[in-house]
C-alpha cells in the first residue's frame, strides 16, 4: 500500500491537467468495446435468425433485414470513429499531461535542495524526466482506462446475458470481474520485481555509456576503458533478461485470459444448448449469447500489457513522487525598508543534510542600496555558499533573509552548446541583438563578435568551446550585463584570466556598477578593490566587518593575494 500511495500525486496531477479530455477519452474507449462485441453479438443473431427465417416462404416475406444490417452498419461506422477519436483524444490528453509533469518535474529538481544532489549524478536527471515520465503515460492509457472500459464491458455484457437468463448474467458478471481482473493483477505483481530490476538496469546502461562518452579520456589514461564497457555489458545484459521476464510474464498472462476465455465460452454454450433445449431462448438468441461471451474478453487483452508495465510505472511515481509533493520553502524575495537596507540577514545558517556541522552559522549583515562589499577567506570557508544563498540556490537553515533578485557570476563559466545569441538570451530570453550587442560591447567582446561570419548566429561547442577562456568569461560577463538585476554577485570573477583581460574585466564591472548592489567573492586585491566594505569569514563566520578608508581595510587588502 506504501508504494500504491505513491501514485497519489502523479493521479493528483491527471485529474487537475485536462481532465475533460481524460473521462471523454474512456467514454470512447468504453463505446468503442460496447460497440465491437455488440457488433458480433448482432452479426451473430443476424445470420441466425436469416437462416431461419429462410426455412419457410411466409417467414422470409415478413422477416425484416433492413433494420439489422442498418443496426450492423452504424455499429461498424460507430466503432471506426469512436477508436479514432478515443486514440485522438487520450493521447492528446495523455501528452498534454505527461508535458505538464515533465515541467513540474524539471522545476523540482532546478530547487536549491535538488540541485546539488543532481550535481554528482547528472544523468539521473535525464533518466527522471525522459525514462521515468514517459513510463508514466501507461497509467493512464493501458491501466487506468482499460480497466474501467473492461470493467463496464463485463457488466455491459452481464446486463445482456441477463435478458437471456438472469443466473446467467450474473454468474458471467462474476467470472469477468473475478478473474478477467484477477489474472493482469496476478500478472502485474509477478512482474513488478522485474520491472523495477528493468529500470535499474537501463539507468545503469545510460548513466554507464554517458560515462564512457564523456570520459573516455580519463578513462584511457587510467586504463579503465575495458572495465568501462564490460559494466556497460553487465547492465545490457541485466535489461535484456528483465525484458525476457516481462515478456513471460506477458505471454502468461495472455495464457490465463485465453484458457478464461475458453472456459466462459464453454459454459455460456452449454447453458444456451439448455436454455434452448428447454424452448427458453430461441436458436438466435442462443447464438447472440455464444457470440457476446466470445467477445468478452477482447476489452481484457488490453490490460496484459498495462499488467506487465504496471511495475515500472509503479517504481517511477516512487522516484517522482518526492518531486511532486515536497516543496521546500525557498528564500524570502523582497525590498526592506527597514534603515534604507536592500539586504538583511539575521542569524542565518546554512547546513547541508547529513552534515555534521553548518557551513554558515549565525550570519547577520545588512547592506544598503549601491553598496559593494568584498567577501574573503580561506578557501571553503563559505564565501560561495554565501553566495549561494543570496541567490536562492540554497535554503537558510534558519535565520531570515531579505534580499533582492540578482545576477549571478560563478566561478565556473556555464556556457552551452548553442549559438551566441541563445546563450545570452538565457539572461532576458527577449532581449533584441541591439541589446545583445551593447552588453557585449560593455564586456569589450563585440569587436571579436563582429568579425564572425555568424556574428550572433556563431554556434559554439559544447561549454563553450571555441572561446578562450577569457572570451568565455567575458561573454558571461556580457550575459551578466545584459540581466541587468538591482543585485550583482560575483564569484571569483577574474580567477584564471591573464592580468591585462583580469584589469580590463574588472575594470568594466567597475564602469556598469554603479548604482547597483555588488557582492564579490575573492582572494585578489583587484577584485577586492572594487569594494565599499571587506566581509572576513571565518569558520562559516563573519570575522570582522571594516569600511573603506580605515586602517582595518587596508591591512585587510594588503594580505590578499595581488595582482
Amino acid at each position: 500500500m506504501s508504494r500504491l500511495s505513491a501514485l497519489r500525486p502523479v493521479l493528483a496531477l491527471f485529474w487537475t491537467g485536462d481532465r475533460r479530455m481524460l473521462v471523454y477519452g474512456t467514454l470512447l474507449s468504453f463505446i468503442t468495446a460496447l460497440a465491437g462485441i455488440a457488433l458480433l453479438g448482432l452479426s451473430g443473431w443476424f445470420i441466425a435468425a436469416t437462416s431461419i427465417a429462410g426455412l419457410t416462404l411466409i417467414t422470409a416475406l415478413t422477416f425484416d433485414v433492413f433494420m439489422p444490417s442498418a443496426g450492423i452498419r452504424l455499429l461498424a461506422i460507430g466503432r471506426t470513429a469512436s477508436r479514432y477519436g478515443e486514440r485522438l483524444v487520450t493521447h492528446d490528453a495523455t501528452l498534454g499531461v505527461l508535458a505538464h509533469l515533465r515541467e513540474h518535474v524539471f522545476r523540482g529538481f532546478a530547487r536549491a535542495d535538488a540541485a546539488r544532489g543532481l550535481a554528482a549524478n547528472p544523468s539521473r536527471l535525464l533518466f527522471r524526466l525522459t525514462i521515468d515520465i514517459d513510463a508514466l503515460d501507461s497509467l493512464y492509457l493501458r491501466v487506468l482506462a482499460p480497466v474501467l472500459v473492461a470493467a463496464g464491458a463485463a457488466l455491459a455484457i452481464a446486463a445482456a446475458l441477463a435478458f437471456v437468463h438472469p443466473l446467467l448474467g450474473l454468474s458471467s458478471a462474476i467470472v469477468l470481474l473475478a478473474a478477467g481482473l484477477g489474472i493482469p493483477f496476478l500478472a502485474s505483481r509477478r512482474a513488478a520485481a522485474f520491472a523495477r530490476r528493468r529500470a535499474h538496469a537501463l539507468e545503469a546502461l545510460r548513466s554507464r555509456s554517458i560515462d564512457l562518452v564523456r570520459g573516455q579520456a580519463d578513462l584511457a589514461m587510467t586504463n579503465r576503458l575495458g572495465a568501462q564497457v564490460r559494466a556497460i555489458e553487465a547492465a545490457d545484459i541485466r535489461l535484456a533478461q528483465a525484458d525476457r521476464a516481462l515478456n513471460r510474464a506477458e505471454a502468461g498472462a495472455g495464457f490465463g485470459l485465453g484458457i478464461l476465455s475458453a472456459a466462459l465460452l464453454a459454459g455460456v454454450l452449454l447453458a444456451a444448448a439448455f436454455l434452448a433445449e428447454a424452448g427458453t431462448i430461441g436458436a438466435p438468441i442462443a447464438t447472440f449469447a455464444v457470440l457476446l461471451a466470445l467477445a468478452s474478453l477482447e476489452p481484457f487483452a488490453l490490460l496484459r500489457r498495462g499488467a506487465v508495465e504496471f511495475g515500472r510505472t509503479l517504481q517511477a511515481a516512487t522516484r517522482l513522487g518526492p518531486r511532486l509533493t515536497n516543496r521546500s520553502d525557498p528564500p524570502k524575495l523582497g525590498r526592506s525598508a527597514e534603515h534604507g537596507m536592500a539586504i538583511r540577514l539575521e542569524s542565518v545558517s546554512v547546513g547541508h543534510p547529513g552534515a555534521a556541522r553548518s557551513v554558515l552559522s549565525d550570519i547577520s549583515v545588512a547592506i544598503r542600496p549601491g553598496e559593494r562589499i568584498a567577501l574573503v577567506g580561506a578557501s571553503g570557508v563559505g564565501k560561495s555558499t554565501l553566495l549561494s544563498l543570496l541567490a536562492g540556490e540554497l535554503n537558510a537553515s534558519s535565520g531570515n533573509l531579505t534580499v533582492h533578485p540578482c545576477g549571478l557570476l560563478t566561478q565556473r563559466t556555464e556556457l552551452f552548446r548553442d549559438t551566441l545569441r541563445g546563450n545570452l538570451a538565457l539572461a532576458r530570453p527577449g532581449a533584441s541583438d541591439t541589446e545583445m550587442i551593447s552588453a557585449l560591447e560593455a564586456a569589450g567582446l563585440a569587436s571579436y563578435v563582429a568579425s564572425l561570419p555568424g556574428g550572433l548566429d556563431t554556434i559554439l561547442g559544447e561549454g563553450g568551446a571555441g572561446l578562450s577562456a577569457g572570451q568565455a568569461r567575458r561573454l558571461a560577463l556580457a550575459r551578466l550585463l545584459l540581466r541587468d538585476a538591482a543585485l550583482w554577485l560575483l564569484d571569483e570573477p577574474t580567477e584564471g584570466l591573464d592580468g591585462n583581460t583580469a584589469r580590463d574585466v574588472v575594470a568594466r564591472l567597475d564602469e556598469r556598477a554603479t548604482g547597483r548592489i555588488l557582492v564579490v567573492a575573492t582572494h585578489t586585491r583587484r577584485e577586492a578593490s572594487l569594494a565599499d566594505r571587506i566581509l572576513v569569514l571565518r569558520d562559516g563566520r563573519i570575522a570582522a566587518d571594516v569600511a573603506r578608508g580605515t586602517p582595518a581595510f587596508d591591512m585587510e587588502l594588503s594580505q590578499l593575494r595581488p595582482d
